[in-house]
């Protein structure tokens, strides 16, 4: 098939780390990339944020990226995008009308790509999917006044839901929130998670700390990701610190993550609010602030750490703990959204509350004291995420449901081109 991704604001070319660009940036690399290996053709429709981008970009064996244009080519925020959203599903339409550019399928990935998905099908007739990635109303319940998206989101998530020829949940809590707070009928939903490449995620092997400048005999706790609140570094931080003072255990806490290769305050507001509450817990000299590493490195750092660490109070999937389970690191994730389901309790690492530093530390506590069980727990994380969360696991997934809104002239064409 030839698919259409529309990822409006989550190029897969974009650095990870910042604000905005995170697990929907790699799920759209990572899927396409298997799809194209199981003899798919993908284009990624994105917004141009940068005028120096050339329109149409290879980014690997049958998968292109192509820049839209539509409002400042410069970043802005997603929250602020939807405004120009129109725009953007006009130039996609216009775009993929052109003779030569038959698509089979779109797949639309978060609420504002639906809206070139809808035009597509509308214009072009061609069957849509849906990831939203994250929902709206999930968000507002979580975060309240600081959800700084437009009203109109849950309107348009609504339609989606309606319009949609299949909706792809990625986890059992996903699927629940589309039913009870959208009425999606069960029937359109598909659950498909995310995953890792074993062959980009995987553990590093002897040495590790020495190249990262660790030592050998630190007990270090490691945080990845985006820097921003909703992810709960402040409690992982306020953690150690009762770690230190009940359990009289010293950690070093490794935060991996932010706008720049070097931790900077400015570019990343968030280091700056969590650098003060390290001071306040008296902790600012075990915490480390890495800035952005490259996704190569990242391997390193989950299998350079005793433990993972994730407490996030509102977190649509979590693809961090499949990469840590993936390099052999236990993992403490908060029992919330998709990790309370990628996560298997006392088995692959423990799942806590959010927002309760004692209960982080009394787990991390019992890792420091009980090595074996850590390490224990990471055997049984590569062999969980191997049989059940890799990347061509996941296409194989979302092919079945892919095929069941092709129309039947499509697939029987795909049949004669595979046989």
């Amino acid at each position: 098939m030839k698919i259409a991704f529309i990822s409006d604001h989550a190029s897969p070319l974009a650095p990870l780390g910042g604000a905005d660009s995170g697990g929907q940036n790699v799920y759209v690399a990572q899927l396409a990339r298997e799809l194209s290996r199981a003899g798919h053709s993908i284009d990624i429709f994105t917004r141009c944020d940068d005028a120096k981008l050339p329109r149409i970009c290879a980014c690997g064996p049958n998968v292109r990226v192509i820049h839209v244009q539509a409002g400042p080519p410069s970043y802005v925020t997603k929250e602020k995008l939807l405004p120009y959203m129109y725009a953007f599903a006009a130039r996609t339409v216009e775009y993929c009308s052109g003779p030569l550019r038959r698509y089979d399928l779109v797949h639309a990935h978060f609420f504002m790509s639906g809206i070139a998905a809808m035009r597509l099908k509308k214009k072009l007739k061609l069957p849509f999917v849906i990831t939203f990635h994250a929902l709206g109303k999930v968000r507002r319940l979580h975060q309240g006044e600081a959800d700084q998206f437009p009203p109109d989101r849950i309107n348009i998530e609504s339609l989606l839901v309606r319009s949609a020829d299949r909706i792809i949940a990625q986890c059992p809590q996903d699927r629940e929130d589309l039913i009870k707070l959208y009425d999606a009928s069960p029937n359109a939903i598909a659950t498909v998670p995310c995953g890792i490449d074993p062959t980009e995620i995987n553990a590093a092997g002897p040495g590790v700390r020495g190249r990262l400048g660790l030592c050998e005999d630190e007990f270090v706790v490691l945080q990845l990701g985006r820097l921003v609140p909703r992810k709960g570094i402040d409690n992982v931080i306020r953690g150690v610190a009762h770690l230190a003072r009940a359990h009289e255990i010293r950690a070093r806490l490794l935060i991996v993550g932010g706008e720049s290769c070097r931790p900077d305050p400015v570019a990343t507001p968030e280091i700056a609010r969590l650098t003060r509450i390290a001071e306040e817990e008296g902790v600012q000299e075990q915490v480390t602030f890495t800035g952005h590493r490259p996704r190569t490195v990242l391997r390193e750092y989950y299998s350079a750490a005793d433990v993972f660490v994730t407490t996030p109070w509102y977190e649509p999937f979590g693809m961090t703990p499949l990469e840590a389970m993936g390099c052999g690191t236990p993992v403490i994730g908060a029992a919330v959204g998709g990790i309370k389901h990628t996560v298997v309790d006392s088995v692959t690492g423990f799942l806590v509350p959010p927002r309760d530093p004692a209960a982080l530390a009394d787990r991390l506590a019992c890792l420091h004291r009980h090595p074996e069980l850590a390490r224990g727990m990471g055997r049984a994380g590569i062999r969980h995420v191997h049989t059940s969360y890799t990347w061509r696991n996941v296409a194989s997934e979302m092919e079945r449901a892919y095929g069941s809104v092709v129309t039947p002239r499509q697939q029987r064409a795909e049949k004669a081109v595979v046989y």
